[in-house]
């Protein structure tokens, strides 16, 4: 199985941006156990991080192009206001597994609301670091299903 980890504006930030909301994790860590998870369960990951709505949308076609098996999403804040990603996602074949660290119901009401949430595969809200795992974890099942 070949997925795609694609990470939104201010991930990159990861360590040092609102610890109590996002941990103390950085971002090069997370991809290191991913990859890490990824290798013990077959599976083929690449991960990218962009802080540019574009490239995420280019990165979104690109994996249906590359035959990639899934995506796991954490588009940041353009979860709550990119029509733009919301379009690419739906106009590709791959599954796409929409990730918060945070539980963004428990924070302020702008987040409550995801242009993304009607063309996701699913959402996983709330579990840290934990919510990437939870999503490859998802994309490995409905693999396995076919």
């Amino acid at each position: 199985m070949r997925a795609l980890v694609l990470n939104g504006p201010n991930l990159n930030r990861l360590g040092k941006r609102e610890p109590d909301a996002y941990g103390t994790f950085t971002l090069a860590e997370l991809e290191h156990e991913l990859e890490q998870f990824a290798f013990a369960n077959g599976i083929e990951l690449t991960c990218s991080q962009s802080n540019h709505e574009g490239e995420i949308i280019d990165w979104l076609q690109q994996a249906e192009r590359q035959n990639f098996d899934g995506v796991v999403l954490n588009a940041g804040a353009y979860t709550h206001t990119s029509i733009a990603i919301r379009d690419a996602i739906a106009s590709i074949q791959v599954p796409v597994i929409e990730v918060h660290i945070s539980n963004v119901h428990k924070r302020e009401e702008f987040r409550h609301h995801s242009c993304l949430a009607p063309v996701v595969e699913g959402q996983i809200t709330g579990f840290g670091k934990d919510s990437y795992f939870l999503g490859l974890h998802a994309l490995l099942l409905r693999n396995q299903r076919g």
